[in-house]
């Protein structure tokens, strides 16, 4: 691997040495490479590629009123849809996320945007054709791993020294959420809108992310290589200088006990994640179907608008979401899924019948529960992932996630027997369990944390 310290600069240990790693990525030493960047807001770029790419993996989803209602299609063929993307999402992250650990960040992430406006060119051209229509949800569902394995990585460690002094640990994982959640909100927004009222309803959505999609990959261009530039407060360690103690230069205090991080994100991680998706789609593809009787003259807008409001319910409280998840603990989490049971029960009288000022706060609260869980267990797979291994741990947990765009499918499949009241009722029942667990796990972590320290 390339990480390449050794001569660099004084007693901080924290400079970068004069062999560059097998990335290539940067030679010379700390202090000029600080030098170098100082000032310079690198993440932006990969951050607003991560934007455009999410605009393009959620321009889809208030469309689905459109399809069901113009081209015919069934609740679940055009769920079915909904997932497709899926099926492109978890081989990039699990591909492209090693890869990324072992060749740097640019090679992978900068072809992310391409790959994207292709998606978007399929489903611009499908006319409704399901094949056309699938391809296009595939392609952009590599785009969208190719960014959140890769693109969440590079922004994680250019939001960390040398490139950006000021930014604190969590500022990476905030920063990578945050733009998703505004991709996949304005994508929403804006497509919804467009074919709601603008002409060529079946294209024009498609050719504004393509403008978009085309300009922050360009940008993207001019990004460095971060994945052989790495300090230690980058890697989650702490200087003994940083903790005013004063012991020999170069010595590293481990951020926490020196434990396997492995068993705390099967145990932790894996049974919440696929909630983060299963509740923002239950937000913006279920109840948008459930509700369009209810709106015949803009069926799609309001898809659009509850799409919106999740996402920017989200996306608000992760900007936030430090003052919760600091430290070594699972408050974020238990939140949030303390917000999807509430969510959940909520939806489940909001639907029977549909009545749309319950469902709108509904949509808010699960977007909220989507947003706080997706930053919350990013944060964690950042605290506890080894340098070599960030990319491929964060794609894992990507793609647990990505599960819950299975939601809605289930649910439309599931619908004839038991009906979405009672499913909702059932969903919150299940992120009760899901909460004792993460008590349980958290309790023990505690427990063996303060035993280590002492």
């Amino acid at each position: 691997m390339a990480s390449g310290t050794g001569t660099g600069a004084g007693t901080t240990g924290a400079g970068i040495g004069t062999g560059a790693g097998t990335t290539g990525a940067g030679t010379g030493t700390g202090a000029s490479t600080e030098s170098k960047t100082q000032g310079r807001r690198f993440w932006l770029a990969p951050a607003a590629a991560i934007f455009a790419v999410a605009w393009g993996g959620n321009e889809f989803t208030p469309l689905l009123v459109m399809y069901r209602q113009d081209d015919g299609f069934s609740n679940q063929l055009a769920n079915l849809l909904l997932g497709a993307y899926v099926l492109g999402i978890i081989p990039a992250l699990l591909i492209a996320g090693p890869l990324s650990d072992r060749f740097g960040r640019r090679p992978l992430m900068l072809p992310a945007p391409w790959i994207a406006i292709a998606g978007s060119v399929l489903l611009a051209v499908s006319a409704g054709n399901v094949p056309l229509l699938l391809a296009g949800r595939i392609l952009s569902g590599v785009a969208l791993g190719l960014a959140m394995a890769v693109g969440t990585s590079w922004v994680k460690e250019l939001s960390a020294k040398p490139f950006d002094r000021g930014a604190d640990l969590a500022s990476g994982a905030r920063r990578a959420t945050i733009a998703l959640s505004l991709g996949f909100a304005l994508g929403a927004a804006s497509s919804g809108v467009l074919a709601q009222w603008a002409p060529f309803p079946g294209m024009l959505p498609y050719a504004a992310h393509t403008v978009i999609a085309m300009v922050f990959g360009l940008l993207l261009l001019r990004t460095p290589e971060s994945q052989g530039l790495r300090t230690p407060e980058s890697q989650g360690l702490r200087t003994p200088e940083s903790q005013g103690l004063r012991t020999p230069p170069g010595a590293l205090l481990p951020a926490r006990p020196a434990t396997s991080p492995y068993p705390r994100f099967l145990l932790l991680i894996v049974p919440v994640a696929p909630w983060v998706f299963g509740t923002a789609t239950t937000a913006y593809a279920v109840l948008p179907a459930l509700a369009a009787a209810e709106i015949p003259s803009a069926p799609v807008a309001f898809a659009a608008l509850l799409c919106v409001v999740a996402l920017v319910a989200g996306a608000s409280l992760q900007l936030f979401s430090h003052r919760i998840t600091a430290g070594h603990n699972a408050r974020g989490i238990m939140l949030a899924l303390m917000l999807t049971i509430g969510s959940l029960l909520l939806a489940s009288v909001a639907v029977s019948p549909p009545r749309l000022w319950l469902i709108l706060p509904a949509a808010a609260l699960l977007g909220a529960a989507y947003g706080l869980m997706m930053v919350s267990g990013l944060q964690e797979v950042q605290r506890i992932a080894p340098p070599d291994h960030l990319a491929r741990l964060t794609a894992i947990y990507y793609g647990i996630t990505y599960l819950g765009f299975f939601v809605p499918l289930a649910l439309s499949l599931l619908e004839p027997w038991l009906g979405y009241p009672v499913m909702f009722a059932g969903g919150a029942g299940v992120s009760a369990l899901s909460l004792v667990l993460v008590l349980v796990i958290f309790r023990r972590d505690l427990s063996l944390h303060s035993a280590a320290t002492k």
